[in-house]
């Protein structure tokens, strides 16, 4: 018996970046592949090549993206962010390193009170990234 899918699903929306967004975090998180893309043909409406809908699955949680072939007057933004629960100092320093390239660090690596090592990022698409040390309970 096959499981019923998952209910809840993050879903980006990119403009003609989807594809090279979705390859870049399946590289940096283990348990993760691309389950499913199709992509527009000559006959559009997108750009032939782009995708009008993936899925993918980063640690496990699944994800789905498009590319919009309609330009929008938004983009991404902070308020949303993918939050990241780092098993090791070694996956936060490397995670933070990569996602931050070429993208906004919005809270460099550090100790706020409410974690003993945090970061948060705007990756290079434009997403946002919580990293965070995971810390067994006292």
């Amino acid at each position: 018996m096959q499981a019923a899918p998952q209910k809840i699903t993050p879903f980006l929306m990119f403009e003609g970046r989807a594809e090279e967004a979705l390859t870049f975090y399946t590289s940096l998180f283990a348990d993760s592949e691309v389950l499913d893309i199709t992509r527009y043909g000559p006959e559009g409406p997108g750009p032939e090549g782009t995708v009008v809908r993936a899925t993918f699955s980063l640690a496990g949680q699944r994800v789905m993206c498009i590319d919009s072939h309609v330009q929008h007057a938004f983009g991404f933004t902070p308020a949303v962010s993918l939050f990241v629960e780092c098993e090791g100092p070694d996956e936060l320093d490397r995670l933070y390193a990569a996602l931050s390239a070429d993208g906004q660090e919005l809270m460099p690596l550090g100790s706020y009170g409410f974690s003993a090592r945090f970061g948060w990022v705007n990756d290079r698409f434009g997403v946002s990234w919580q990293l965070n040390l995971h810390e067994e309970p006292a």
